[in-house]
């Protein structure tokens, strides 16, 4: 039966890393629509003109208001003091470096959704419930009763059943470290 859950995967997981080739291909191959370097200008209200950011592809010796702002909003004899006000910076970034990050993180999520997948249909698989136990309202009763269960199973060999294990024997533990801290707390009050 496994063999089939595997097959039945096959075809979700290659249709999958298809459709991520075909989105990732035209990025890595495509020449520059955009420029890695930017000059911004931020310009506050002056007079009756409003406040406008203005963004274009210069160099960085010519970022400067003269260069950026385009059209220009003041007429000619007010360009000086309108471009004092400006605040003008020059911008690098690395698109490769962005989509190599946006790859890796999107590879991430989908192997973790994949396993999360995987293991959503093989737990039940591999998981035997006992119909005829009943959940018990007090803690300590269903500690017992899962030390008696235990070992009467043996110890299990699969992963899920150490895992189980230890995860049992952890809740022992922070069940301890309640009672002993209760105690104390009720001595010392």
């Amino acid at each position: 039966m496994m063999p089939n859950i595997l097959q039945g995967l096959r075809a979700p997981v290659t249709v999958l890393l298809l459709m991520l080739l075909f989105e990732v291909a035209p990025y890595t191959q495509a020449n520059k629509s955009f420029e890695d370097v930017r000059c911004k200008c931020i310009c506050p209200p002056y007079r009756n003109i409003s406040g406008h950011i203005y963004n274009r592809n210069v160099s960085q010796k010519d970022c400067n208001c003269l260069h950026v702002v385009e059209p220009m909003p003041v007429p000619g004899h007010d360009v000086e003091a309108y471009c004092l006000l400006c605040e003008c910076k020059y911008e690098e970034r690395s698109s490769n470096t962005i989509k190599v990050t946006i790859i890796i993180y999107l590879s991430v999520v989908g192997s973790l959704l994949l396993y999360m997948l995987f293991l959503l249909l093989v737990d039940p698989l591999i998981r035997k419930h006992d119909p005829y136990t009943q959940p018990l309202q007090n803690e300590e009763d269903s500690e017992d009763l899962r030390t008696h269960v235990d070992g009467a199973q043996g110890r299990g060999n699969t992963v899920l059943e150490r895992v189980e294990g230890a995860q049992q024997r952890w809740k022992k533990q922070v069940q301890e470290q309640r009672k002993t801290v209760f105690d104390r707390h009720k001595l010392l009050s």
